[in-house]
């Protein structure tokens, strides 16, 4: 995760957006995060504070205090690893069905695009049933963390959310 968000301040860089970065145990190999971190992005003039709230078992019950004033969630998916999808869709839907996160926008990072046993964000979607969120505006965006392809455009739809309103 942190190595995810490092890639995001590179790429770059009013008014502030809060976005909470979720992910599980297992989804970048480095070193998990511990606790929240937070850094800020600024994409054209919008700035996002953006908090990474760690994936391990044992923190997430802790998520749902950082959820106040949220308005997007990073949901950072392993897409090599279809053992974990079950459990990042139940962590999706239990976030998105807490009350301080009724109006926030959902983008899925499908990371490690670029491995071979990979699957495609049409998979994860429908494993997802990303399909069924009608309350909630979704985007699926693969990507690789390690070269950061994929970033930039997840970051520019997160911008449409903003300038839509």
């Amino acid at each position: 995760m942190g190595q995810l968000i490092a890639k995001l301040v590179g790429i770059f860089g009013s008014q502030e957006h809060k976005v909470i970065i979720v992910g599980l145990d297992n989804v970048v190999h480095t070193c998990p995060t511990i606790g929240s971190h937070v850094e800020e992005l600024v994409l054209q003039k919008t700035h996002f504070l953006m908090w990474d709230l760690g994936g391990q078992e044992a923190v997430r019950p802790t998520w749902s205090s950082h959820y106040s004033n949220t308005e997007f969630v990073i949901l950072v998916i392993d897409s090599t690893d279809r053992d974990w999808l079950l459990t990042a869709r139940e962590e999706l839907y239990k976030m998105l069905a807490h009350e301080a996160l009724q109006g926030a926008s959902v983008l899925i990072f499908a990371n490690k695009q670029d491995l071979k046993e990979s699957m495609t964000t049409a998979e994860i979607s429908q494993f997802l049933r990303l399909s069924s969120i009608k309350d909630h505006p979704w985007h699926i965006q693969g990507c690789c963390a390690l070269t950061g392809e994929g970033l930039p455009a997840g970051l520019q739809w997160m911008q449409s959310q903003v300038t839509a309103d």
